[in-house]
């Protein structure tokens, strides 16, 4: 999908431009009740709509990236994303305000899938990912910061989405044209890997998003309403919140896979579900302060480490889509569930109802990412007489990304001759791969496997 490179910033540039909308969630819901005649709970639908329409271009959109062209799609999100925000941005009508942010919606969701699957297909996935939230996190900080400044009205975050997305077109010529999907034997389409452990973790992820966004989408509420701040103040504390959360993305970016994915999920969650019930019961600058600060400081961590483990379940980027999309789901739903529990029950009892739906959703993801850990090879000792014939094998197309994290197992040789099991002659200090050592298919450009061989004297065999 995109050409190998140090980082591949067209794609950290899509992702940026489709998860802005819903980082902008909360001063987004918030205008739409204070500039248009709406009630909290009308303007909290709407920010679902618009994330609903997001999810369904991801669901729609999981397994065909390849088949219509990463450049086509993106530019396709693009066009959404511009004219659907830019024109619920322009007018006071309603009906258009709704039309206008489901067509972006949608486009948001278009970009956020091509991103999805070329990052789970490149060469360091969770690497990508932390940048992709690094930018967006800077670039809502920094909006957080400004538009308050600007003044009124709900065509301010609107229609900074849409500009943003339009600064993304250049990026896309960068990106592939139409490519053949990766097929099976038969020629069909490859199914799903990890079929059990992706859709476990697929039917997880939209009460772990809700519960997040369902505080998100009316923490600005809950700034000026329950602790009495300013919206100037409200919207500093984000702006500190999301610079939080830059310190929290690049953190796991330099920690990457050293504790696995298992503890990052399920600890991380935990925290999370404590900062909530914080922030959601704050009645002063402090603690809003802390529980809003807190929080996105956790939340991108463990969302990297779940993207990351979504794109370790197929090189593809299917799961990282389908799981993405499932997440869009609880996103759509939480600013609404999150009106309405606080209409019915108030902020604090609201977040203790989400904290608790974070806490049971935090045993499946951890289940699902001990279950899919790489497995550590085992040590072979390997007669002095076959080592050499050890095969290299070629792994052709598949992406460095299905090796990066397996560890490399040490393979020591003992000088005890025993024939090879298999009956083949072996030449000592000369590794063979169908009748070709590993010097001439690096020649011709086939990537290879390579392991180097340690006798018990320390020296090394090349491989």
């Amino acid at each position: 999908m995109f050409a190998p490179r140090s980082m591949p910033w067209p794609l950290v540039a899509l992702f940026t431009a489709g998860y802005l909308a819903s980082y902008l969630l909360p001063t987004t819901v918030g205008r739409l009740d204070s500039a248009l005649p709406l009630s909290a709970t009308q303007a909290g639908a709407i920010g679902s709509a618009l994330l609903l329409s997001s999810a369904s271009a991801g669901f729609a959109l999981a397994a065909r990236v390849d088949r219509f062209g990463a450049r086509a799609l993106a530019r396709l999100g693009i066009v959404l994303a511009v004219l659907g925000y830019g024109s619920a941005a322009l007018t006071d009508s309603v009906p258009a305000v709704v039309l206008g942010a489901v067509a972006g919606g949608f486009g948001s969701g278009t970009m956020t899938a091509v991103a999805a699957s070329g990052i789970a297909a490149g060469r360091d996935p969770h690497r990508a990912t932390t940048s992709g939230l690094l930018v967006v996190s800077a670039l809502a900080g920094a909006l957080y910061l400004t538009i308050p400044r600007l003044g009124p009205g709900h065509g301010l975050p609107l229609g900074a989405v849409a500009l943003t997305a339009l600064a993304v077109w250049p990026f896309t010529g960068r990106l592939s044209a139409r490519t053949t999907p990766a097929a099976g034997p038969d020629g069909a389409d490859r199914p799903l890997p990890h079929r059990r452990a992706g859709l476990l973790l697929a039917a997880t992820m939209p009460c772990w998003s809700l519960a997040q966004n369902a505080l998100w989408g009316v923490s600005g509420r809950i700034g000026l309403g329950q602790a009495h701040l300013t919206e100037i103040t409200v919207g500093a504390v984000f702006a500190m919140a999301l610079g939080a959360g830059l310190l929290g993305v690049v953190g796991a970016g330099a920690l990457g896979p050293r504790l696995g994915r298992a503890l990052p999920i399920g600890l991380g969650t935990a925290l999370i579900a404590g900062c909530i019930a914080l922030s959601a019961s704050a009645t002063d600058l402090p603690s809003f302060a802390l529980g809003e600060i807190a929080w996105n400081l956790c939340y991108p961590v463990v969302l990297s480490y779940v993207i990351s483990l979504a794109a370790a379940l197929d090189t593809r980027g299917r799961w990282a889509v389908l799981v993405g999309s499932a997440a869009s789901l609880g996103t759509a739903a939480g600013p609404l569930t999150g009106s309405v529990l606080s209409a019915r029950a108030g902020f604090p009892a609201m977040g203790e109802v989400l904290a608790a739906v974070l806490l049971l959703a935090a045993a499946p993801m951890t289940a699902v990412a001990l279950r899919t850990a790489p497995r550590r090879l085992r040590v072979v000792e390997i007669p002095i007489a076959a080592a050499p014939r050890v095969e290299v094998v070629p792994v052709g197309e598949v992406p460095p990304a299905a090796f990066q994290d397996l560890p490399v197992g040490e393979i020591s040789l003992r000088e005890t001759p025993v024939a090879d099991p298999a009956g083949r002659e072996v030449r000592a200090g000369e590794i063979l791969v169908g009748g070709a050592t590993v010097r001439d298919l690096s020649a011709k450009g086939i990537p290879v496997v390579q392991i180097p061989f340690t006798d018990t004297s320390g020296a090394t065999v090349p491989a």
